[in-house]
């Protein structure tokens, strides 16, 4: 299998700047005429958490295990370009305080065709919900505390034939 390739460096980053989606998808697709999709996924912090009311969390906190979370990330996208049909990936994963409309992360795939691409993209995201080494601290007007994944993001992992658990 060919290596996927990030035409602007690295296929996995943890940072704590925002990104532009319009830039990381140019640079991904640059140079390679064989692209015929691209597509992206970008992930927000929303102002509640489930059944929350609007406005309960005000912050979230993003950490992570430097190296091994990289590391982590670059399997996953190694194990999407076995199983799809896809030419490159980018996967952008902020960390630190972040407020509500604030971008987190991005997962982006060019592909040939849009099928392979959507569905690397809703792999690469399954993975990063469930299994990703970050931890998530929410602030509530009740208090910060840290978030476990849920039992629907565990179902969605399940559904692509992964037996892994970082928990």
């Amino acid at each position: 299998m060919a290596q996927l390739g990030s035409s602007h460096g690295a296929r996995a980053v943890i940072q704590r700047e925002d990104f532009d989606l319009a830039r990381e998808v140019a640079a991904l697709r640059a140079g390679d005429g064989r692209v015929g999709a691209v597509c992206a996924f970008v992930g927000t912090v929303r102002d509640r958490n489930g059944a929350q009311a609007a406005g309960s969390v005000s912050a979230i906190e993003l950490e992570h295990y430097p190296g091994m979370t990289e590391r982590a990330i670059e399997a996953m996208i190694d194990e999407a370009g076995r199983r799809f049909d896809i030419l490159g990936a980018r996967v952008i994963h902020r960390i630190g305080r972040l407020e509500p409309l604030d971008q987190i992360v991005l997962v982006a795939v060019t592909s040939k065709h849009r099928g392979q691409g959507f569905q690397a993209c809703e792999f690469l995201m399954d993975y990063l919900k469930t299994q990703a080494p970050f931890w998530k601290k929410e602030t509530t007007p009740e208090g910060a505390h840290w978030v476990d994944a849920r039992v629907s993001d565990d179902a969605a992992l399940a559904r692509w034939g992964l037996n892994l658990s970082n928990r």
